[in-house]
């Protein structure tokens, strides 16, 4: 089987050429399931109901989260689509879940969703969380969008979960990384899958204010860049018997 995997979507822009680009991607890789992570996917960052509807119409199955997952607080009901999840280490008492299962008729497909914890927000450890999920989980086929800002502690949790999980597919960073394997012969891996958005751009957002931000370490307010954009991502191939990932391709497509 083969699962799609599209990096970080960077607003409006960004939903607007995945809802261009996806659908053809899913015909030319024959995927047959599709996660994109979609924090950021409304205009200023965040996820709104919005945002979410834009992904899914452009085809996804699953949206994933991250740091900035609770950051548009009147929309946090759509935490109420199991389609939706948000990193499990933010604790039950968060709307939402970290962990959805996907009926795909001739097997099941879990996805987790986890943050990490260095240089980002002190949550529960997402070692720990990972393991507590792992025991509740009967499909061997598991995909995990860890969503993290250090590359130590992506390339630890890819280690821990070797064996354990079909992927384990890095987000958060939005660039592409150049380590795409697959670790102990069993897990897809890769530090961080990049980003959907404005290419001419620092991470999706105007270069020309967060230069400034970084400069001249002034207050100041982003926004997303403009122009052509571009689309990062894994096709995961994985025999659904036994959960162990056969191939790992990054995708660039401008």
């Amino acid at each position: 089987m083969k699962l799609l995997f599209i990096g970080d979507v960077v607003g409006n822009i960004g939903c607007q050429f995945l809802k261009k680009r996806l659908p053809e991607l899913k015909r030319e890789y024959n995927a047959d399931i599709v996660i994109v992570n979609g924090e950021n996917s409304a205009d200023g960052n965040g996820i709104t109901k919005y945002s979410a509807d834009q992904i899914f119409q452009a085809g996804a199955d699953i949206i994933t989260t991250g740091n900035h997952a609770f950051q548009r607080r009147s929309d946090w009901h759509i935490y109420e689509n199991d389609c939706i999840i948000r990193p499990a280490n933010y604790g039950e008492a968060c709307p939402g879940k970290g962990v959805t299962v996907c009926d795909m008729g001739s097997c099941q497909i879990a996805v987790i969703n986890l943050a990490g914890v260095l240089f980002l927000e002190s949550l529960e450890n997402p070692f720990n969380a990972a393991d507590a999920i792992l025991k509740t989980l009967e499909t061997p086929n598991i995909f995990v969008d860890f969503h993290a800002e250090a590359t130590s502690e992506k390339r630890a949790m890819g280690f821990y979960l070797a064996g354990k999980v079909t992927a384990v597919m890095g987000t958060h960073t939005h660039v592409q990384t150049a380590d795409a394997c697959i670790l102990e012969k069993h897990t897809g891996y890769i530090t961080d899958a990049g980003m959907t958005g404005v290419e001419d751009s620092i991470l999706g957002t105007d270069k020309k204010i967060a230069l400034e931000r970084m400069r001249l370490h002034v207050p100041v307010r982003y926004r997303e860049a403009s122009g052509a954009c571009y689309l990062n991502g894994v096709l995961i191939e994985f025999e659904k018997k036994c959960g162990k990932c056969t191939k790992i391709t990054p995708l660039i497509v401008r």
